[in-house]
């Protein structure tokens, strides 16, 4: 498996679309697509914002190790149950400040309230 095709698995693997994946790498989506065609590879100046965005560390991007097996990469990357909104949300939620964090707070208590009383 090249460099590419792993991408492109592990992309699948955390439901990520090639969209999401090159907004937040910042490459081009037509970029995946050569990636797919094996016309091109990642330069090597993206390979670690790709390791990041795709939480997998550079020894297995370049390697297969970890990636080659889904058990393997689940186990390597326990975060990977959160999608990449789950990740961007915990961030977003981060850079508030304070006063803001615990506004949303509340209005996420007051929301489950509201639907735990919809249940009744």
């Amino acid at each position: 498996m090249i460099i590419s095709e792993r991408i492109i698995k592990v992309l699948k693997e955390r439901n990520m679309t090639q969209a999401e994946f090159a907004k937040q790498v910042g490459i081009s989506t037509s970029t995946i697509s050569e990636w797919k065609k094996r016309k091109t590879n990642p330069t090597v100046e993206k390979i670690m914002d790709i390791c990041n965005v795709l939480q997998i560390t550079p020894e297995q991007l370049l390697t297969g190790k970890g990636i080659e097996d889904e058990e393997e990469i689940a186990a390597a990357s326990p975060e990977s149950k959160f999608t990449p909104g789950d990740v961007q949300m915990i961030e977003d939620y981060h850079n508030l400040k304070e006063e803001q964090q615990k506004r949303l707070m509340a209005y996420m208590d007051a929301l489950k309230k509201i639907e735990s009383l919809e249940e009744l």
